[in-house]
């Protein structure tokens, strides 16, 4: 069981840009701040990563694994134990998200 992960949750994408969570749920939280699901939007900023013919940063998340039983309004929350890939700005899968912390005191499978 993981930790849930929340909008106070840090997340890095694998070139050290940060990962912000952007969540409509008011309802459900987790040492004070909102739990997140994986249908909230996560954006990324400061990404360096480049390519040969310039910058490709990555610019979203887009989560492969998430809680299997618990939900907040009707979707699959994200805990430490979830799996992301960062995304460009064309889709294309530019590594794993890094969950730096999160909060202890709640936990999901």
């Amino acid at each position: 069981m993981g930790a849930l992960l929340t909008t106070a949750s840090i997340l890095m994408c694998p070139h050290g840009g940060s990962v912000t969570a952007s969540s409509a749920n008011t309802r459900a939280k987790a040492g004070g701040a909102a739990i997140v699901r994986a249908s909230d939007t996560f954006t990324i900023a400061g990404c360096g990563f480049s390519l040969p013919s310039g910058p490709h940063p990555c610019v979203t998340v887009q989560w492969i694994v998430s809680a299997v039983r618990n939900k907040v309004l009707g979707d699959a929350v994200l805990t430490s134990d979830s799996v992301g890939l960062c995304t460009a700005g064309d889709q294309v899968p530019q590594g794993p998200v890094t969950i730096s912390s999160t909060q202890t005191k709640a936990s999901g499978l």
